[in-house]
């Protein structure tokens, strides 16, 4: 049984399912949710029946797609309803997608004294020196540290620090804080984020998951969107990772933990614009927009690892601003060429998606999403329109600015903690000379030069043989000495990245969007031209950095849990080569992080005491968001002039930075 052929389940149906087992059969939901992913589905309209064995079947009821009711789950076997099956199909359904909030709205509590510190806000006292924190000294041997302040425990956690504002007039209004039951709710959720950390993804199985879905499902209620869809992005990671499937990455768990837990808690400290952005929203609105005069940039296949298939095209408008139509449904690579030349959903327009890539629109009544997505409601209004070559006004505007700054913007954009406000986007549009190709551990790439001497490697931006990312790639790395304009998506890395999404032909004729359209051997300035290897490339800045060192340890913990990282030894050689390195609040991270993981005290009869989860999902979140915040700094500086001097460039802007 795929996972994917069952309908989704509410959070709040599975953690339901899940609490309501006994002990007995909670330790038995692991294996009942593998043994039933073996079985066979079929499904007739709203209804998919799993055939738990020969005699019993199991029934999700999702009108709508969407398992909403514990009674929607039924099982015809002679346990039921009290039975395990019922909660291993919820467990092995993907969650669903979280429902707008409730219409009411939360009463801000009134001004009043700050709230109490989450249990994360306690850091040991050589953290918190390492990071420039005054910490009262212990009474004596075996004491716990003293707890820290709000703003200093906010900065040990690479969070914005918490300031309390001055009195304002008797007619203003206070800022926005998070409610009593917010706070409560952000508990529960930074509970249920430290139990995955203490457990790691071997131990978080269906019942830490469900905990997990309930906090999420109490965090909608009390309006913390953000919080509740990070903690369902954990929970789908988690299955991704037990269930081997092969798209699953360890940092995207990491970075999915890191968000919940630094989320959940803001919510006790932040106030004002803060408070709004940690609270998040769950539907982003389209707004009105007026009249636009767009100019098609290029269009770009999009396949997801959920079966989705689509493409989405880029127009910019006179102003420079970037939108973007999609036409994204399940389907894979198949559906994304095919959609390509259909007609774009967007007032009368004929242009299919690969036309409007190369032609322009000019729009009436337009709505836009906060991060450039056209609306195509009944009002908006859309004619066909005159294009212009990426060498002529207004386009040629987008690759003007300089290379640095664009990755700067980019990286304003994608920054994995920013508080998103949609603004911006991650492509950089650039000049560049090829190279030619270059061997990689994980495959090859094509090097190119761009303004300032920076060198840039390009890579697929999808490597599905269906699309023809992969052969143009091959086709361009035969034509070294090409100058061509391009437009890629940037890859944060320790040097200059980019996926290769469009560029001007190689023979100055018009352009290509590199995942649909074919380049052919003819194409090329030299026919007989056959792929050409540049030579081996020296580190950027950053490329030699020890920060994997503790970027290791961060994933190790969340793959393997608390109790296999302490395990791991004595880490003074690295804490000394990260020193050397010139990263001393990484060496000091790496230490106490070790420590907390170590660290087992015991009572006065020599009995084991339980582990200081709160104390170690503090450290853990410490070193991830400032391995985080670093790897953008490297990212930045790599993209400098080679000439110029990285300390005299304006660092970029990193969001929650530790240290």
């Amino acid at each position: 049984m795929n996972a994917a052929r069952l309908p989704s389940v509410a959070p709040e149906v599975t953690a339901t399912l899940v609490e309501g087992l006994s002990p007995r059969l909670r330790k038995r939901l692991d294996v009942a949710v593998t043994k039933l992913a073996a079985r066979p589905t079929h499904r007739d309209g709203d209804t998919t029946t799993i055939d738990v064995d020969d005699e019993t079947e199991l029934r999700l009821h999702a009108p709508g797609g969407v398992v909403a009711k514990v009674e929607d789950i039924t099982c015809r076997c002679l346990l039921a309803p009290a039975c395990v099956h019922r909660a291993a199909a919820a467990c092995a359904a993907p969650a669903a997608d979280l429902a707008p909030e409730p219409a009411e709205q939360a009463t801000p509590e009134a001004p009043g004294p700050a709230s109490a510190t989450p249990p994360a806000a306690t850091l040991g006292p050589d953290a918190a020196r390492s990071l420039g924190l005054d910490v009262a000294p212990a009474s004596g041997p075996g004491t716990a540290p003293a707890p820290t302040t709000d703003t200093a425990a906010n900065a040990a956690l690479g969070l914005a620090p918490h300031v309390t504002p001055n009195p304002a007039p008797d007619l203003a209004s206070p800022p926005e804080t998070a409610s009593p039951d917010q706070r409560a709710a952000a508990d529960v959720l930074w509970a249920a984020g430290a139990a995955v950390l203490e457990a790691g993804v071997d131990g978080a199985g269906a019942v830490t998951q469900s905990a997990l879905l309930r906090a999420a499902h109490t965090a909608r209620l009390r309006h913390l969107p953000r919080a509740a869809g990070a903690a369902l992005s954990v929970v789908t990671l988690l299955r991704a990772a037990r269930a081997g499937d092969p798209s699953y990455r360890t940092a995207d768990l990491v970075t999915a933990l890191a968000e919940l837990l630094g989320t959940a808690h803001r919510v006790g400290t932040a106030s004002g614009a803060e408070m709004a952005a940690v609270r998040g929203r769950v539907r982003r609105p389209y707004s009105p927009d007026g009249s636009l005069r767009l100019y098609g940039l290029f269009t770009e296949p999009v396949v997801t690892d959920s079966g989705h298939g689509g493409v989405r095209t880029w127009v910019a408008g006179a102003d420079g601003r970037l939108f973007t139509v999609g036409d994204v449904a399940p389907g894979g690579a198949g559906r994304a060429l095919g959609v390509a030349d259909r007609a774009v959903r967007l007032g009368d327009s004929a242009l299919t998606h690969r036309e409007l890539g190369r032609a322009g629109l000019a729009v009436s009544g337009a709505t836009v999403s906060p991060d450039g997505r056209l609306g195509a409601g009944k009002a908006v209004k859309a004619v066909t329109a005159r294009g212009v070559a990426w060498t002529d006004p207004p386009l040629a505007a987008l690759w003007e600015t300089p290379p640095a700054e664009q990755a700067a913007r980019a990286l304003r954009s994608t920054s994995r903690y920013a508080d998103r406000d949609g603004t911006g986007s991650d492509l950089l549009f650039l000049h560049v000379e090829l190279l030619g190709a270059v061997r990689e551990p994980g495959g090859t790439c094509l090097l190119a030069l761009c303004e300032g001497g920076v060198r840039v490697r390009l890579t697929v931006s999808d490597d599905d043989p269906a699309l023809a990312h992969r052969d143009n790639l091959a086709l361009l790395a035969a034509a070294p000495g090409a100058r061509l304009r391009i437009i890629g998506r940037l890859i944060p890395a320790t040097q200059p990245r980019l996926t290769l999404l469009a560029c001007t032909h190689p023979t100055g004729e018009g352009t290509v969007d590199l995942g649909l359209d074919r380049l052919r051997r003819a194409d090329l300035p030299d026919p007989s031209a056959s792929a050409h290897f540049a030579p081996p490339q020296t580190a950027g800045p950053g490329g030699s950095s020890p920060l994997y060192l503790l970027e290791r340890r961060v994933e190790q913990t969340v793959a393997a849990g608390r109790a296999a990282l302490g395990l791991l030894g004595d880490v003074t050689a690295e804490t000394r080569r990260i020193r050397r390195g010139g990263l001393p609040t990484a060496a000091a991270l790496l230490t106490a992080l070790s420590a907390s993981a170590a660290q087992r005290e015991r009572d006065l009869f020599g009995r084991l005491l339980p582990a200081d989860t709160d104390g170690f999902a503090a450290y853990w979140l410490a070193a991830a968001r400032y391995t985080a915040a670093v790897s953008e700094s490297l990212c930045a500086a790599a993209w400098n002039p080679m000439d110029e001097d990285p300390a005299a460039v304006p660092p970029v802007p990193v969001h929650g930075a530790a240290g």
